[in-house]
């Protein structure tokens, strides 16, 4: 478990279920996700996503919390193969929660803690051009903006759209 100033990250709890489908069935909060994060979230979505990320023994998903509220998701995807020590870095925040400093918070130090492992020297994460609050989580955090990749996502309206491509290394 890591604390920071505004919140606390941790492993998922199996009693995650009710409050991420809570938080996380928001259009606004889906906008832009990937569609991996699902719309509407459905109870079977949150059971499911608790359960695999309770049980994920590489500890790549966590919780973020708030008052002791699960209020998001933050994560790591390492690649493998010649991309052995990079990881897809990449977070959420349910809405009531956006605007406090809390996904910088969540973001700093669990970067700071996943560089600090040994295990990964770069963490890169991809957002929606359009998600200027992301990208500018991200810069706060010691991301640096390398790309911009025209064309790459589709969005949930089925809008072409560029990706803004952040990294940070040990």
């Amino acid at each position: 478990m890591l604390t920071g100033e505004r919140c606390r990250v941790r492993r998922y709890r199996v009693e995650d279920a009710d409050a991420l489908g809570a938080v996380a069935d928001d259009f606004l909060v889906a906008r832009w996700m990937t569609r991996a994060f699902p719309h509407p979230y459905t109870r079977a979505d949150a059971d499911f996503w608790v359960n695999a990320a309770s049980s994920d023994m590489r500890q790549r998903y966590f919780a973020i919390e708030v008052d002791g509220v699960l209020a998001g998701g933050i994560g790591v995807e390492p690649y493998g193969g010649e991309r052995s020590g990079v990881a897809a870095f990449g977070y959420w925040l349910g809405r009531r929660y956006w605007g406090r400093g809390i996904g910088t918070d969540a973001a700093r130090m669990f970067s700071e803690h996943a560089l600090a492992s040994g295990k990964l020297h770069r963490l890169e994460a991809s957002v929606f051009a359009q998600n200027v609050a992301s990208g500018r989580v991200l810069e706060k955090c010691g991301f640096v903006l390398e790309a911009r990749l025209r064309d790459y996502y589709v969005d949930r309206h089925g809008a072409i759209c560029d990706a803004l491509l952040f990294a940070r290394l040990a």
